[in-house]
């Protein structure tokens, strides 16, 4: 039996979330005719009482990869966090504003955050595989959401490691240790544990900083691959990356406030990827991606 499952109305569909039309930011990165996957509106995240981030406002789309950029401290994987509820496990933290999944909040009361996370998975900056075989790595979420027949947890871990590119070099070694893989697939590896508990949308908090070019480059190509069926949101701190791969682009930087010193993260702008990159709004994006300041 699969977690409890978010309750979602009756009548939720795939269609857009209407666009605030005073919010610029929000405005200019919406697109035009994808259905929109996260509606997000003055988010806003403290930790015990110290305001990290805010007042963020975007929509990601469905089927896109959109990227977050920005200099160390802005806020980027903050945000990122939020999206899987992930800062519900640091004590002191809280989230205001409102995230909004297909028209759920996902703040609610009354949503589950186990399976937030069944649906929203996550792949972090450094691999971090178990000190299990492969097979048992890639089985781990199905066997946890009560799937225990041998032949159901084979079709599942050869659909998942083949989505992550990774079955024609492993498909003989599932029982070896996961350990014993190189970084790139070690990451890899983590894509298809994340992927064979079949979630919508796919975090990616910096998943090529560890690695070297030739496994960066293969977990770019993997990524268009994915894009076809998850949406995808990374948080990089290599623009070039960031122009290859994705569709739309946010910008963060740090605002400090003079009198007290304090850092709090904030999103200057988001919209096409090509248009951050090229003719940006806002100076201070320009700066950034023209390498001036960060």
């Amino acid at each position: 039996m699969m977690p409890e499952e978010i309750p979602m109305p009756a009548e939720l569909t795939d269609a857009p979330a209407p666009v605030a039309a005073d919010d610029a930011v929000r405005a200019a990165g919406a697109p035009a005719d994808a259905p929109v996957v996260f509606d997000v509106d003055r988010l806003s995240v403290l930790y015990s009482g110290f305001r990290a981030v805010r007042d963020v406002s975007l929509d990601v789309s469905k089927n896109e990869i959109t990227a977050f950029i920005g200099p160390s401290g802005c806020g980027k994987t903050t945000v990122l966090r939020c999206f899987n509820r992930m800062n519900d496990l640091i004590q002191g933290a809280v989230v205001e504003g409102s995230l909004r999944f297909h028209g759920v909040d996902l703040y609610a009361k009354d949503v589950n955050p186990v399976e937030v996370r069944r649906r929203i998975g996550m792949v972090f900056q450094k691999p971090n595989p178990f000190p299990k075989s492969m097979f048992d790595n890639v089985a781990y979420g199905p066997r946890l959401a009560g799937i225990r027949k041998r032949a159901e947890l084979e079709e599942i871990v050869e659909q998942a490691l083949r989505g992550a590119a990774l079955w024609d070099e492993v498909k003989d070694r599932l029982d070896k240790s996961a350990l014993g893989l190189s970084g790139g697939q070690q990451q890899r590896l983590c894509i298809a544990r994340a992927i064979a508990v079949r979630p919508e949308v796919i975090l990616m908090d910096e998943p090529c900083s560890a690695l070297d070019p030739v496994a960066t480059l293969r977990i770019e190509q993997l990524m268009q691959e994915l894009k076809s069926e998850y949406t995808i949101v990374i948080v990089t701190h290599n623009m070039q990356q960031a122009a290859r791969v994705s569709d739309r682009t946010a910008f963060f930087s740090v605002d400090v406030d003079a009198a007290s010193g304090d850092r709090t993260g904030e999103l200057v702008e988001y919209d096409r990827t090509e248009k951050i990159f090229s003719q940006p709004s806002d100076s201070r994006t320009e700066d950034y991606v023209t390498g001036r300041f960060g």
